[in-house]
C-alpha cells in the first residue's frame, strides 16, 4: 500500500492567485506515483481562529471544523505545503491551521513549495519549517520557492514552471518519501514486552 501524501494549499484568500501552482504540485505528486495523492484546500474547511477550549495534545476536539480538518490530516504519512508569502511570512490561516492540531502531525515529513516575487516566498517557507519542526514533524530541506510565480501562469490559468522548479520538486518528493517511509516506523503501535 503506498504512502499517503497530503498536498496543501495554504491561501485561503478570496483573490488568491497560487490555485494554479497547488494543481500543478498535486499533479506532479501524482505522476511520480511514489504516494497517493490528496488535494487539500484549507479554504473549504474554514477553521475559525483556534477556538477548542482543550489543548490539541489532549485529542479531545468539540467542534466539527477541527474534527473534519483532524480527519483529513491524521491518515497522510507526508504533506507538501503549497504557500504564498504575506508580509514575509507564512499566512495566517496555515498557522493557525497547523496549531488547531497536535497527534495528527507527529513524526511526519513536510515539504514547502513556496510561491511569491522575488523571493518566491523562502521567509513564509523557513517560518513554516521552523513550526512544523515544532511539532515533531521532519521539515526536509528541500524547499521549493517559485519566484515570480505569475510569469509562469499562461493565459489558460495553467502553471508551466521551468525546469529549475521541475528538478526541485522532483528531488523534493524523492527526499519526502525516503523521510516518509524511514518514519512510519515510529507511528506504529509499540508492542509491550
Amino acid at each position: 500500500m503506498a504512502l499517503k501524501l497530503n498536498v496543501i494549499f495554504c491561501s485561503t484568500r478570496p483573490s488568491r492567485a497560487g490555485t494554479p501552482v497547488a494543481e500543478w504540485v498535486d499533479r506532479f505528486a501524482r505522476e511520480q506515483g511514489a504516494f497517493d495523492v490528496e488535494m487539500v484546500d484549507l479554504a473549504a474547511f474554514d477553521l475559525p481562529l483556534f477556538d477548542e477550549a482543550a489543548h490539541p495534545a489532549q485529542n479531545r476536539y468539540e467542534h466539527a471544523h477541527t474534527k473534519r480538518w483532524s480527519a483529513s490530516v491524521a491518515p497522510a504519512d507526508a504533506f507538501v505545503f503549497v504557500a504564498p508569502e504575506y508580509d514575509y511570512f507564512a499566512p495566517a490561516a496555515v498557522i493557525n491551521a497547523i496549531q488547531c492540531l497536535y497527534h495528527e502531525w507527529t513524526y511526519k515529513p513536510a515539504a514547502v513549495v513556496s510561491y511569491g516575487g522575488v523571493s518566491g516566498g523562502l521567509r513564509s517557507s523557513q517560518t513554516l519549517r521552523g513550526l512544523l519542526g515544532n511539532l515533531n514533524m521532519m521539515a526536509i530541506a528541500q524547499a521549493v520557492p517559485v519566484p515570480f510565480f505569475t510569469t509562469f501562469i499562461g493565459d489558460d490559468g495553467v502553471f508551466n514552471p521551468n525546469e529549475q522548479t521541475v528538478a526541485g520538486t522532483t528531488t523534493m518528493l524523492t527526499e519526502l518519501h525516503k523521510w516518509a517511509v524511514a518514519l512510519k516506523p515510529m507511528r506504529e503501535p509499540q508492542a509491550s514486552a
